[in-house]
């Protein structure tokens, strides 16, 4: 069982690119009693609005998406490189259709902002949705980026303040 510390955002060390985009991360949100998770490999952390944010993309058809949709917050969990295969879970089938969590032996905790997060995780971001974006193909500069968009199936955009930073003791 992982105990946690909390740290303030300015005290991440890792490299956001790779911890993103080659680490991955759980996005979850939802309450203890009834929530999804969804593994992500886009997104960022920064500061906006002199604020520390991260902003993730989630597309509408995925389960997560009607989640962050009616929920206040949400967190990002990410994990030690052992739990690959459970992160392919995740990011391949519905919790529609599969408890993902239970399939994967995660143990959810409730956190801070109502939101869940999982034991197993050595860091977690929780975040407040502050604002979101729906990408449109006629703001896209490089029009070779919309090959990611079969069938102008686009994400949305969330940027949420980071309100708490749990690292993993």
């Amino acid at each position: 069982m992982n105990q946690f510390k909390v740290i303030s955002p300015l005290d991440i060390k890792e490299n956001p690119i790779q911890l993103i985009g080659k680490e991955w991360m759980l996005v979850t949100a939802g309450t203890k009693d009834r929530f999804n998770t969804m593994t992500a490999s886009w997104g960022g952390i920064g500061e906006l609005w002199f604020k520390p944010v991260c902003f993730i993309f989630v597309r509408p058809q995925r389960y997560t998406y009607e989640f962050i949709e009616q929920e206040e917050g949400f967190t990002l969990s990410f994990f030690e490189e052992r739990y690959r295969p459970q992160f392919n879970i995740c990011g391949s089938h519905s919790g529609r259709n599969i408890n993902k969590v239970q399939e994967c032996g995660f143990s959810p905790v409730e956190a801070e902002n109502g939101s869940v997060f999982f034991e197993e995780a050595r860091m977690v971001l929780e975040c407040r949705k502050l604002y979101f974006h729906d990408l449109d193909a006629t703001h896209f500069m490089d029009k070779t980026l919309l090959k990611h968009y079969p069938k102008d199936d686009f994400h949305r955009m969330y940027v949420g303040e980071i309100t708490r930073v749990l690292i993993a003791e």
